[in-house]
């Protein structure tokens, strides 16, 4: 133990006091420990999500990655869309991402895309075992990436 040399053990104790004999920090309030002291159950809504369309394409953690690579390749490929709109919430932005880059690597130059972040609000849902459920919201980040065939020059 290394003892701090600028603190002392109380007024007018010249004897250092390592950080591991310092006292633990009252709680700001008791009020705030209320939740903590009964037992909750966390049911978690689903997002809201936007209007689907044909061409949009909601990523998630879930389904295997190649897999939804193609399904993105093969609806540019199918000649129907121009372009496809990929989503992503939460731990799935960066899913999103790859696969939106994976689909402009693997075009050679004939594929852009145009990225669109936004912020989501969630609603949780806190159940008691007696008594009226209780409801929380939270944010969370998403983005929207605009996967489109550019004008051939």
């Amino acid at each position: 133990q290394r003892a701090c040399p600028l603190a002392s053990s109380g007024p007018g104790d010249p004897r250092p006091v390592s950080m591991a004999e310092n006292p633990p920090l009252a709680p700001a309030s008791e009020g705030a420990l209320d939740m903590d002291q009964v037992e909750y159950t966390l049911r978690k809504r689903l997002p809201r999500k936007l209007p689907k369309r044909k061409n949009d394409i909601y990523v998630n953690m879930k389904t295997d990655f190649k897999a939804q690579v193609a399904r993105c390749q093969k609806m540019l490929d199918s000649g129907c869309f121009s372009e496809i709109c990929i989503h992503g919430l939460g731990l799935a932005i960066n899913r999103a991402i790859n696969i939106a880059l994976q689909l402009q690597g693997g075009s050679f130059g004939a594929l852009q895309i145009a990225a669109n972040t936004s912020t989501v609000e969630l609603v949780d849902d806190l159940e008691l075992d007696e008594g009226e459920p209780l409801t929380r919201t939270r944010n969370n980040s998403a983005i929207h990436i605009k996967v489109f065939h550019t004008l051939p020059k």
